[in-house]
Parts: C-alpha cells; sequence; structure tokens
C-alpha cells in the first residue's frame, strides 16, 4: 500500500501554506498555541475527503467562517482550504499526488446551503515515469476522469458540490488508481480522542471479535489484547512493553467467550487481577497507546496526538521506545507538548524531532525551507 511522502496545507486555520516531507516517523513537538495541532487536524481532514465526509467535517468545525486562515491575504486571493498529498508505492515505483481546495459560496442555490463547505476543484495526479499524468481534474462540478485505459471520460454521476470525486467514483476497475489513493487514506488511522475517565468504553468488555488493529476512540482494546493472546499466539512485545512501563506488573488477557477482557496483576499484589476500572487513567491511557502501536496488524499510517497526556513523566521513555518499535512496521506522526518524550523517541529512534513554531502568524516547522524541505544542516547525522 502507498506510504506518505509529502503533506501539504494552506488557508486552515493558523497554517497559511506549508509543505513537509513525511518519513518512517515524524515526530513535531510545540508549545500551546504554535498550531501543531493543526497540523494532525489537516492530515484528518485528507483522509475525510477519501471516505467523502471532508464537507461535513468541516462544518463540524464550525463552518468556513471559523477553519479558513484569519490573516491576511492578497488582494482577490480567493477564501479556501487547500489540502493535498502525495504517496508513494515502493513496489510499483508509482507516485501518487491528490489535492483539493474547498471554499464557501454565501448564497442559497443549487444543492448546497447557504453557509455549507463546498468542492471547488479536486485533482489527483499519477507518475508511473518521466512525466506526471492527471487522472482526475474538477473545477467545480465539471471536470473528467481517466478510466482503466487512460481515456478522459465525464464524472458520470451528478456530483454534489459538497462531495468529492475521490469518494464518489467507486468504482475500482474503471477508475483504478482513484481506488488505490482512497483506500490508502482510509486505511489511515488517528489517535485522539481516546478517554480514559470512568464512562470510557476503554473500561469495559467489548464484544469478542478478532480485532487486528485498534478503533480510534479505543473501544476494542480488550479485542485487540484477545486477537493478540489467543489468535496470534504471541504477545511478547506486549508483555515486554508493559513491563518496561510498570516493573513487576503483568497484564492478563483471559480466553473470551462472548466478551473480551483484560486485567492487571501488580507486583505488590500479586494474587488479585485489578479491572480496567479500577486502573488508573494513566495505566489505562499506556495500555490504549500499546494497543495502538503494538497490534496484530498496523495501519499504513498511524498518527498520535499529544500521547504523553495524563501519563508519568517517567513512562515517557517507555512510550518512545513503543513508538519506535512500531515505526519499523508502518509510518508513524506524532505530535506532541512534551520534550522529554520528544527526546526519548529521538534517542530510540535516531529522527530529530521538528520544533512547531509561529512565524508572523502562520504555523511553522522550524529548519522547513521554502520548497518543501529541510535543510541538510537540520538533518540527522
Amino acid at each position: 500500500m502507498p506510504t506518505v511522502r509529502e503533506i501539504e496545507a494552506a488557508g486552515y486555520r493558523s497554517l497559511k501554506s506549508i509543505r513537509f516531507p513525511v518519513g518512517p516517523l515524524s515526530v513535531f513537538v510545540g508549545g500551546n498555541g504554535t498550531g501543531k495541532t493543526n497540523l494532525y487536524r489537516a492530515l484528518g481532514l485528507l483522509q475525510t475527503a477519501a471516505s467523502g465526509r471532508l464537507t461535513r467535517a468541516l462544518a463540524a468545525e464550525g463552518g468556513m467562517e471559523s477553519v479558513l486562515w484569519a490573516g491576511v491575504r492578497r488582494k482577490g486571493e480567493p477564501a479556501r482550504v487547500r489540502l493535498a498529498a502525495e504517496l508513494a508505492d515502493e513496489t510499483t515505483g508509482h507516485a501518487y499526488t491528490y489535492a483539493v481546495e474547498v471554499g464557501l459560496v454565501p448564497q442559497v442555490g443549487g444543492a448546497a446551503f447557504a453557509l455549507e463547505p463546498q468542492v471547488k476543484s479536486e485533482r489527483l495526479t499519477v507518475q508511473a515515469g518521466a512525466r506526471p499524468v492527471t487522472v482526475l481534474d474538477r473545477d467545480g462540478r465539471a471536470g473528467f476522469v481517466r478510466d482503466e485505459e487512460g481515456r478522459k471520460r465525464s464524472f458520470g454521476t451528478d456530483l454534489l458540490p459538497t462531495e468529492t470525486a475521490l469518494a464518489a467514483l467507486q468504482d475500482a476497475v474503471r477508475f483504478p488508481e482513484l481506488q488505490i489513493v482512497r483506500q490508502a487514506m482510509e486505511a489511515w488511522r488517528f489517535y485522539h480522542d481516546v478517554r480514559t475517565d470512568a464512562g470510557s468504553p476503554l473500561r469495559r468488555p467489548c464484544l469478542a471479535v478478532t480485532t487486528p488493529t485498534l478503533a480510534s476512540d479505543g473501544a476494542d482494546l480488550a479485542a485487540v489484547f484477545a486477537t493478540l493472546a489467543h489468535i496470534r499466539d504471541d504477545t511478547a512485545d506486549l508483555d515486554a512493553a508493559f513491563a518496561d512501563a510498570f516493573p513487576g506488573a503483568r497484564l492478563v488477557v483471559p480466553r473470551p467467550d462472548r466478551e473480551a477482557r483484560f486485567g492487571v496483576i501488580f507486583a505488590d499484589y500479586p494474587k488479585r487481577i485489578f479491572e480496567p476500572s479500577e486502573l488508573s487513567d494513566g495505566t489505562v491511557r499506556y495500555l490504549a497507546l500499546a494497543g495502538a502501536l503494538l497490534a496484530y496488524r498496523l495501519p499504513p499510517f498511524l498518527a498520535l496526538n499529544e500521547p504523553e497526556t495524563s501519563l508519568h513523566p517517567d513512562l515517557m521513555e517507555p512510550l518512545a521506545r513503543m513508538i519506535v518499535q512500531a515505526s519499523k512496521r508502518t509510518q508513524v506522526w506524532l505530535v506532541m507538548h512534551s520534550e522529554r518524550l520528544a527526546a526519548a523517541v529521538a534517542e530510540a529512534g535516531g529522527v530529530r524531532p521538528r520544533l512547531v513554531l509561529k512565524r508572523e502568524g502562520a504555523t511553522w516547522i522550524d529548519g522547513l525551507r521554502l520548497a518543501g524541505d529541510f535543510s541538510q544542516d537540520d538533518e540527522v547525522d
């Protein structure tokens, strides 16, 4: 499956215009108000373009008035959000670049409401040789898509201004390149809304269904552990990561019946199994991160937003080692406050954390050049 090589975002919140490379392990650290979470959100919005939920997601953020770049624009420049990603398939050598622009038409008419975000343009190019080929080109509701034989065709459907062509054109045989990109982006997984309060689903049993990948809300955590323990029959990495964080403790995953469960035995109480409802928020969160990073099958792209939340400082190094271990199986992308965690990831993984900062009111990454790459002096030795 294609991996992410580059991300671009413009006109979105504090992201005036930024383009940066993505590697196997990308680490961004910065203080409050620098806009690092907007980098994470932009990635999530790209995924919603593939699943057909982009305009709904923007509306849920408060609408275009809330998400648009609030700084100065050039005279005559349209107020739009632009998102783009470049994907690369190492097996075929093909590169895919998808870009979408969303804007606002402030009047009722046609098939959109007055203040509803609308797709203004969309393009997908594929480079398999010396020159890229445009396989999808959309301007408003008009445009073309190339079929499996390379011929230009109309969309062949009543494409609404509030939906993306990438999501709407579902014929995988006629439009294979769209299917490749859509499938890759839909498989991305984001972990930021994992609750640890008393009512969190992480603290309750879940249906005993084979679960190779943790859900974004962590609700199937017990099933992920049960899949490792009783389907894969291998919890060595999970047990080691838990013991690394909580010396002398042991994760217990009984064979499930209709429901999957887990518990913890601590060194001070070797004869008692503590249920998830009894565990601290930090312990539950660490277990959720373990489920995300050490699952039977990892998504092709895994993003974490402030994974250090609720964790004791002493857990930063064990978490860093777990993150680096996961990056050997998939792409891992994370943003954080914790300089200690960033330093621990750097030491364990040999990567340089990137400092997110504000430059003239816009989010920027220290060392990033306007060309969209990092200066050689800023690279890891």
